[in-house]
């Protein structure tokens, strides 16, 4: 079943799903950084939103 592509944010603001298109261009706003700093972030702490803006220092 294909993702709904009219939502704008992720389902579940607690991870960070970088293989969706939508969610990477949520989270890159929120955060404010680039995709490739938002995959870096992932990959070093892992999918937890928390994490990952422990990890950019937001």
């Amino acid at each position: 079943m294909p993702d709904d592509l009219s939502q704008r944010g992720p389902q579940d603001r607690s991870r960070i799903n970088v293989s969706e298109i939508h969610e990477l261009r949520y989270w890159t706003q929120t955060l404010g950084v680039s995709e490739a700093q938002l995959r870096a972030a992932v990959a070093a702490a892992g999918t937890s939103a928390e994490a990952v803006r422990r990890y950019l220092g937001k």
